[in-house]
Order: C-alpha cells, then structure tokens, then sequence
C-alpha cells in the first residue's frame, strides 16, 4: 500500500523508446512539500524518466508502476496526468504563433477546470490571479500579451514556463534541464520562482545537469542516474561532489 504523504512513487520502473531499454528499474519517492534534483551523464535516462512520468505516448513501459498521489497513473495519457496535477516543464519550450502567454493560460486553467467539473474561471478572477502570479515573479505586463514563446529568449521561455507552473498550481513540477542555456542573472530569476511556488502540499521533480541550479533551488534530496537506474540517493552535497569529481567514482562502486 502507497503511504499516504508520498506524492510521487516510482517502483521498479522500465521502459524503452524504439525498442530500446532506457530505464532498467527505477525506484524514486518524493514526499508532498519535497524538492529532490536528479542528476547524471549525457544519455542516462534523466529526460526519459521525466517524460515518463508526464505520460509521453512515446514512452512504453515495461514493467513497474507510478503512483501520483495515492493513485496508480500508468494508464492515464499527458492530460489526463496534467488534470490530476502533474506540470512538466520542457528543455526546448515551443513556439505559438498568434496565441499570447495569457490566452493560453486561460485555457490550461479552464481544461482543467472542466476536468474536475468546474466551471471557467471568471474573468476579474483569472485577471487577478494573473497579475498576482506576475507580480510574485517579476514579469512585465507586456510579457503577457506577446505570443507564446516566440521571438522569446531562452531566459524568457524558461521564466514563461515557470509562469504557467505558477498560474496552474500544480501538485508536482518536474522540470527538466531547466537551468539548459541560461545565464546567472536568468537562472536566478527562474530558480527564485520555484522556490516562490513550492509549499507544503506540492513537490518539485528538477532534472539537472549542473549543481549550480542546485545552489538556489536547494533540493532536500539528490538521486544519480545511470544506465537506467538510480545508483546514488543523498543530500545536497552529493550534487556538490559530482560538480568536483564528476561521476566514474559512482561506476566504479555500482
């Protein structure tokens, strides 16, 4: 039976893509009002996992099981999961021509609402939740109405998604390499709006290559993956070796 505080439980997971195995048995638990980080090397299966757990049609899964909040998820498609909570965040955010940040929030929001048997979010409702999550992160009101990602800087897609992270609420964020092509002052901003939006009732999955993301989303667990698996699960400080001594010390010992 699940314990009723995990918000994310993954057990013996396995799953290829073209017939290829990429997760060979991950087991990971993150507890509501966690941050854990996962890192490892270029190829180890860190973006499968996270597009895995967001319900990416691509991704067959073999074996095992992903319980969401006290409930089995396998079966459920990248909606269904996005209605029940799940929010995942894209190394490579795509363009929407025609479709401004606002207007496509408003629909996420209202599809799930429907979702749930709700009805829309009234307009002074949303205008007001908008300008509150803006304001939390610092975002111009002109950000707002331009189209979706496009003519956007890599600073300005990550923080837009950090925007929709805020604005949906989400009960688990994963995010994956989301510190990929930012500078210091960008990556700052975008960290210090996880942090804004992490409470007590949702967790955060970060999917990193760097530990310097770590240092201003400071995660309460770190877990390394290899060859499909978690080989390595410690604290903070783990990430913090790994940026000193890289990772064949861990495929020497596993």
């Amino acid at each position: 039976m699940v314990k009723k505080n995990y918000m994310l439980e993954i057990d013996n997971l396995h799953c290829k893509i073209d017939g290829k195995s990429i997760l060979k048995g991950v087991n990971l638990k993150i507890e509501k009002g966690e941050i854990h980080a996962i890192m490892g090397p270029n190829g180890s299966g860190k973006s499968t996992l996270a597009n895995v757990i967001s319900g990416h049609e691509d991704y067959e899964v073999t074996k095992g099981t992903i319980y969401f909040d006290n409930k089995e998820i396998n079966e459920l498609g990248v909606d269904e999961r996005a209605h029940e909570g799940i929010f995942m965040s894209f190394q490579y955010p795509v363009e929407i021509p025609g479709v401004t940040v606002t207007n496509f929030i408003k629909t996420a929001i209202n599809e799930t609402r429907k979702s749930q048997g709700l009805d829309d979010m009234s307009s002074s409702e949303m205008l007001k939740k908008i300008r509150e999550k803006a304001s939390l992160l610092d975002m111009d009101s002109n950000f707002l109405s331009r189209s979706l990602n496009e003519g956007f800087s890599g600073g300005e897609k990550k923080r837009n998604e950090i925007f929709q992270m805020a604005m949906m609420e989400p009960k688990l964020a994963v995010l994956d390499e989301t510190d990929s092509g930012l500078d210091i002052d960008a990556l700052k901003i975008v960290a210090n709006g996880v942090v804004k939006c992490s409470n007590d009732d949702n967790s955060v999955l970060v999917i990193t290559h760097y530990q310097r993301l770590l240092d201003y989303i400071v995660p309460d667990k770190v877990h390394v993956i290899m060859d499909g698996k978690v080989v390595k699960s410690g604290n903070k400080d783990l990430a913090k070796k790994i940026e000193v001594v890289g990772y064949d010390w861990l495929k020497k010992s596993n």
